[in-house]
C-alpha cells in the first residue's frame, strides 16, 4: 500500500475532490494547511506598512491506496490541479506498512 499526499492550491479543492470521486477513490482526508516552497510567499501592504506573507494557504489531500492504483490517482490529481503556474503544488508518495480499522480491528488492504 502507498500513501499519496497532494498539496494543491485552495481554489483547486473542489475540482480535485470531484475528479477523485469520479475516479472511484473510496476515501481521502482533506486539510487546510499553510506552507511555503520556492516562491517564499509575497509582500503586501497593510495600513501603509509592508508585510511579508511567507506562509501560503494550500489544501492537503491524503489518500491510502493499493500500489496498483497509485499512478492512476496521481494522474487524476495532476490533471485536476495543474494550472501551469508556480505554486500548483506537490505530490508525495510513501509506503504504508499497516492499516488498522479501529471499529473492527481489521488489518491490511481491507481496512482501507
Amino acid at each position: 500500500m502507498k500513501r499519496i499526499i497532494a498539496i494543491v492550491r485552495p481554489e483547486k479543492l473542489e475540482p480535485v475532490k470531484e475528479a477523485l470521486f469520479a475516479a472511484s477513490v473510496s476515501g481521502m482526508t482533506i486539510t487546510q494547511v499553510n506552507g511555503c516552497g520556492n516562491q517564499h510567499g509575497w509582500k503586501e501592504y497593510f495600513r501603509g506598512t509592508e508585510v511579508l506573507l511567507n506562509m501560503v494557504p494550500k489544501v492537503r489531500f491524503e489518500i491510502v491506496t493499493d500500489d496498483a492504483e497509485v499512478q492512476r490517482i496521481v494522474d487524476v490529481i495532476v490533471d485536476a490541479a495543474a494550472t501551469g503556474q508556480v505554486g500548483d503544488g506537490k505530490i508525495f508518495i510513501s509506503p504504508v506498512e499497516e492499516v488498522i480499522r479501529i471499529r473492527t480491528g481489521e488489518r491490511g488492504a481491507g481496512a482501507v
